[in-house]
């Protein structure tokens, strides 16, 4: 879908010069002499570069269209996470380093949404909040009443937050997977 320069947000995919593009930041400029411009700065899905490229206010660019599905999380092996769909029972591979870190928030039939550009699984995206048990945190110090002081606390999928002192181990807690922040006790 063909769309103007002016209209490129920060987090749409482009099909630009061969490639897969997401868009990082944009800026929208009009100079006192010569055409408005927008320049914006892409990362490639593919090959993980960087560009910055500056494109008339007339200009269109391609948007990708993407296919959203969603899908349950299965279980791990050493490099792929394995998803099922829950319509068709049907089982896709996805590379853990697409999802990065963010990829131990998931636990056993977590429904997540799966972006796909022209059938190759690109994102996935997990729900805005999960449940996680705190594994160890240090004990809070009598006197620190300072309201924006946390402490490091380790969940038991091994990732390290910051949480409010009043959090003891074994605690469950809400975790944003956006931010990987705490969010509240359960």
């Amino acid at each position: 879908m063909k769309i103007n320069a002016g209209e490129i947000r920060v987090g749409m995919l482009l099909e630009y010069k061969n490639d897969l593009w997401l868009v990082l930041k944009t800026q929208h400029v009009k100079p006192g002499k010569g055409g408005a411009f927008a320049q914006v700065e892409m990362k490639s899905i593919g090959k993980n570069t960087k560009l910055n490229e500056r494109f008339r206010s007339g200009e269109t660019v391609e948007k990708a269209s993407l296919e959203e599905t969603d899908f349950n999380f299965l279980y791990d092996d050493e490099n792929n996470y394995i998803f099922m769909d829950p319509k068709t029972f049907e089982q896709i591979e996805i590379k853990k380093d697409l999802i990065g870190e963010k990829g131990k928030l998931m636990t056993e039939n977590l429904r997540v949404s799966v972006s796909f550009y022209n059938e190759t699984p690109i994102s996935v995206e997990l729900p805005n909040q999960v449940t996680c048990k705190i594994e160890t945190t240090d004990v809070a110090l009598k006197g620190q009443t300072v309201s924006s002081s946390y402490k490091p606390a380790t969940l038991n999928n091994g990732l390290n937050i910051q949480v409010p002192p009043f959090i003891d181990s074994g605690d469950q807690v809400i975790v944003d997977t956006r931010t990987l922040e705490y969010i509240k006790k359960i």
